[in-house]
């Protein structure tokens, strides 16, 4: 591909995806739904004008370390300790329920291998908390008691998320599993985010002493930009996947972050907006090329869309995922009304679980048909949570409380259900 051919399917990649981007919105569902579809329109599935070359691939993984950087951005582990039992039911069971269900319908209904099961059930397990939260705050009802529970339990299953992709991926690129290779890749995992956001934390002190000096504009995200690309780099130094760079340079840099031994470190909030602000449009410029990456690297023409497998893989699977995680919802003491919010906000997989999709197929673990059947669920629990969460509010007035600074002054334009994604 010579540079004006790769200028040329750069911009039909990002108008496209603007495009499908704000139909999407614009119908009531995801954002990232439309990008998803975008790739599909131009990849080898409907049009088959786009091949993604090594350059956009780079440009995709540059997308997911950004995605993951916002996803620890957005972390406030006191969040966590202040909505209690509630939260953490709903985050391990909604994290194991899906795992283990996924893992173990693959590997006995449909015979697949262990570690192509594995990764099923761990695209399972996901949780596109931005999308319920973007919805929650359209309503008016993210400062209400089951959308403080939804945000705790978020942020445990956005670590256990990431952990479980760390060893998935080890899984993968070793060829298989072996106690060992886990031992290594927790320990490594461990290390890795004592050391890492620690020295992030220490860096951002630096960035904003610096930024306060300069008379130059951008320098913050100059600086950010280049923390994540080192800690992406840091974390494949240290045995680890580079994804967990992103999202410890994110977990540093959050609200609050909490040292051990239980000393917290506040970011202060001026700072914290003017990162939030001056990164967003760098995200929302990358991670549409990832999504629609995803759709380009399917084909659809290569599924047998008249095999039993694929269709009973989908409803079958799309069942799990869904009454999955509704098991720590249904074991909270909260009223059944508050639950059943609780267990629809939990479902929409969205962008965690296209990466989790991405890396099994990258891999070579997933096949044609697996990995199909795997974007249609994911697609499918991305797509029904939104109405069915406006359906359960519309005889509910909204809270008048606010929380967070995703709440303040973000037109619904700007970046659709995706504004707040992690």
């Amino acid at each position: 591909m010579d540079t004006s051919t790769f200028f040329l399917y750069l911009l039909v990649i990002l108008v496209t995806a603007r495009v499908c981007a704000e139909v999407a919105v614009h119908l009531g569902a995801p954002a990232v739904i439309g990008e998803l579809t975008a790739g599909i329109v131009l990849g080898p599935s409907l049009l088959d004008i786009i091949q993604p070359g090594e350059t956009i691939r780079f440009l995709a993984e540059i997308g997911i370390l950004l995605l993951l950087f916002e996803v620890g951005l957005e972390t406030d582990i006191r969040k966590l300790i202040n909505t209690g039992r509630s939260s953490v039911l709903v985050a391990l069971a909604g994290f194991t329920l899906p795992f283990v269900l996924g893992f173990l319908l693959a590997k006995l209904a449909f015979d697949l291998p262990t570690l192509v099961s594995l990764f099923v059930g761990g695209a399972l397990t996901a949780t596109s908390i931005g999308i319920t939260m973007r919805v929650l705050i359209d309503l008016g009802q993210r400062s209400s008691r089951e959308g403080q529970i939804v945000l705790g339990a978020a942020v445990l299953d956005d670590v256990l998320g990431v952990v479980l992709l760390a060893l998935l991926y080890e899984f993968s690129v070793a060829g298989g599993i072996t106690l060992g290779n886990t031992g290594k890749v927790l320990l490594f995992i461990l290390l890795f985010f004592l050391i890492a956001p620690v020295a992030a934390r220490l860096i951002s002190i630096l960035i904003r002493h610096v930024d306060t000096a300069s008379d130059l504009p951008g320098l913050i995200p100059t600086a950010i930009v280049s923390l994540v690309l080192f800690f992406a780099w840091l974390a494949h130094a240290m045995g680890a996947p580079e994804l967990l760079g992103g999202f410890a340079a994110g977990l540093a840099l959050s609200r609050r972050f909490v040292l051990p031994f239980g000393i917290a470190l506040r970011t202060p909030p001026e700072f914290f907006m003017r990162i939030e602000a001056q990164m967003r449009p760098i995200i929302q410029l990358f991670t549409p090329i990832f999504f629609v990456t995803v759709g380009l690297s399917l084909n659809l023409h290569e599924v047998d869309w008249s095999s039993a497998f694929i269709w009973a893989f989908f409803f079958l699977f799309l069942l799990v995922a869904v009454a999955s995680k509704f098991g720590g919802a249904l074991l909270t003491p909260e009223p059944l009304r508050q639950r059943i919010i609780i267990g629809v906000a939990m479902i929409p997989r969205g962008e965690v679980g296209l990466i989790f999709a991405e890396l099994g197929r990258t891999s070579g673990i997933f096949d044609d048909s697996v990995y199909a059947g795997m974007i249609m669920v994911i697609a499918f629990t991305t797509l029904i949570p939104p109405f069915l969460l406006k359906t359960l509010y519309q005889d509910r007035p909204a809270d008048s409380g606010k929380t967070g600074i995703s709440d303040t002054k973000k037109p619904p334009s700007e970046g659709g259900f995706r504004g707040d994604d992690s």
